[in-house]
């Protein structure tokens, strides 16, 4: 994340707890930073030097007219910077501030396949007993490339029990041992 988004998701989270809609504009900031991640015309649009500032604010409203009044000033703030191509960043970091504030655990969990319900809860479990917290949220990535098994990042703690990994630690013994 640029410094820049850090400081425009700080202001943001500022002028949400001032108005008590922090939770309201949470939920705005997660819609636009998937919609903005989903979209890779809408991530040209923004980060284009071609299309001028007005179009670019018309086309957000458009987009995010079911949103919050601050998320409104701040689309037309980054519009009148000529920082739109940073909206998506500033969306995440506002996500993550807010997670922060709100004692929020965010564990993401890669698999090869996505979870299944079952499973995604006994992970829950066990990510709620390794961290001491109740306030755990779950984000599952799938990436074949791990092959089996699982990746688990809470915070600055990872622990990867994939098989792509177990393969790697298997070929580096028995490139020692020759």
């Amino acid at each position: 994340m640029s410094r820049a988004a850090i400081r425009y998701a700080k202001a943001i989270l500022q002028k949400a707890n001032e108005n008590n809609t922090e939770a309201v504009v949470f939920g705005d900031m997660q819609s636009v930073y998937n919609t903005i991640e989903g979209s890779r015309e809408l991530q040209t649009v923004l980060q284009s030097p071609v299309i001028k500032a007005n179009d670019k604010k018309e086309a957000l409203l458009k987009i995010f007219n079911g949103q919050s009044e601050i998320t409104h000033s701040l689309i037309n703030i980054l519009v009148d910077n000529k920082r739109t191509s940073l909206l998506g960043n500033v969306a995440k970091s506002y996500v993550d501030l807010y997670n922060d504030e709100q004692g929020v655990k965010v564990a993401t969990v890669i698999t090869a396949v996505p979870l299944s319900s079952e499973l995604e809860s006994k992970v829950m479990a066990k990510i709620k007993e390794l961290t001491g917290s109740e306030k755990v949220t779950l984000k599952n990535e799938v990436d074949p490339a791990i092959i089996g098994g699982f990746i688990l990042r809470v915070g600055d703690i990872q622990y990867n029990a994939s098989i792509a990994n177990q393969f790697g630690n298997l070929k580096r013994e028995f490139s020692k041992s020759i």
